[in-house]
């Protein structure tokens, strides 16, 4: 996120616990060696992370007024250009390795590489993004590197999914999660940066569920929005077809999702598993369509339940298709919700390398019936 004014402050929107423990930590002089920001896809983890970053690399003398947003370490840090920050993820790490170096060799040469002294201030910054994305293997080898850590490193570790980074890892990290923040807060947002009506960023606000970057994301981007409620609405009718009619939409869905998804999104799209080989270009892409669909897919069954248990008005789905109420009243809602654990384990599965096709069609098998 570029500054926009030369306030001193986080620039991120919302996020007060996080913001508080990290602004009194600094003014203490008490930040931790390990800093891990997570929260699901779409929340604004950039955003803050740029916080962050600013926070760490200020060359304000007055701890309270860091980060200042008008030094150039400030702009530097933001801009992720500072000689003190270097910036690692699995996909780099994948994509670095020398002939015949697997992921784990690349990642551990890059973690001591990084390990220098600062150049132009008080410390350097390790930020890993994509933790969550890193196999067991990996991980390992950054926590060797987070059990020896130097007086002036600081790492950043960057994860949507908490659960799927290694419990020595969390242990050892100062914990912060970026959410959903409340709607009005977006609303004014999206009004004020987006110059949005407020009709409609109030819509924008309830199907992005209160995430920012989603939100900035479908304002920036309204085919998203167009292509969410035409995959939303399809997955609705296929409730009154059957098992080839469903089968057939498979392939529909993949072929359109890749075209509408997020060009420079705020997190990319996660990658083959830690491999030997680079995941090809065509099967990364069919994997992140895979799970936009079952995203936009979660978001309709949660809506269905809600509507289902008499309450159309907190559906933000409703805003985009009519037919969702009447639907949900011939469901059972026992069944929506097996079928969103269902759709739960699938998009664990498609992180650890299911196939695409497969796994959506092993979920239109169990889509149910009215």
């Amino acid at each position: 996120m570029s500054v926009i004014e030369a306030e001193p402050g986080f620039l991120s929107l919302g996020q007060p616990i996080a913001r508080r423990v990290l602004q009194e930590a600094a003014g203490r002089d008490r930040l931790g060696r390990t800093i891990l920001v997570h929260g699901p896809r779409g929340a604004g983890k950039g955003a803050f992370v740029d916080d962050v970053l600013a926070l760490l690399l200020c060359g304000e003398s007055a701890a309270d007024r860091r980060p200042c947003n008008a030094c150039r370490a400030c702009r530097d840090a933001r801009s992720r250009a500072h000689p003190d920050l270097v910036v690692g993820s699995p996909e780099r790490w994948r994509d670095d390795r020398s002939t015949g170096e697997s992921i784990v060799a690349a990642a551990r040469r890059w973690l001591l590489e990084s390990a220098g002294t600062p150049i132009a201030g008080a410390r350097r910054v390790i930020l890993v993004e994509g933790v969550d994305r890193a196999g067991e293997p990996v991980q390992n080898a950054l926590l060797k590197a987070l059990e020896e850590p130097s007086s002036r490193q600081v790492f950043v570790l960057v994860a949507d999914d908490l659960g799927r980074v290694l419990p020595t890892i969390v242990s050892r990290s100062q914990s912060l999660r970026v959410g959903a923040v409340p709607r009005a807060e977006l609303v004014a947002w999206l009004v004020d940066r987006e110059r949005l009506p407020a009709d409609q960023a109030d819509a924008l606000a309830r199907i992005a569920e209160g995430l920012p970057g989603r939100a900035i994301g479908f304002a920036r981007q309204p085919e998203l929005v167009e292509w969410r409620r035409r995959t939303q609405a399809e997955l609705l009718a296929l409730l009154e077809r059957g098992r080839a009619d469903r089968f057939a939409s498979v392939r529909d869905l993949l072929d359109a999702a890749p075209r509408v998804e997020p060009a420079g999104a705020e997190e990319p799209p996660p990658p083959a598993p830690d491999d030997p080989t680079p995941a090809r270009p065509a099967a990364a892409a069919q994997r992140a369509a895979a799970l936009a669909i079952v995203d936009a897919w979660q978001a309709l069954v949660r809506d269905l339940i809600v509507a289902a248990a008499g309450r159309p008005a907190l559906a933000p789905a409703a805003q985009l298709l009519p037919e969702l109420e009447p639907m949900a009243g011939r469901l059972r809602p026992a069944a929506l919700v097996d079928f969103a654990a269902l759709l739960e384990r699938i998009r664990d599965g498609l992180l650890e390398n299911a196939a695409p096709r497969l796994a959506l069609e092993r979920a239109m098998l169990t889509w149910p019936d009215v």
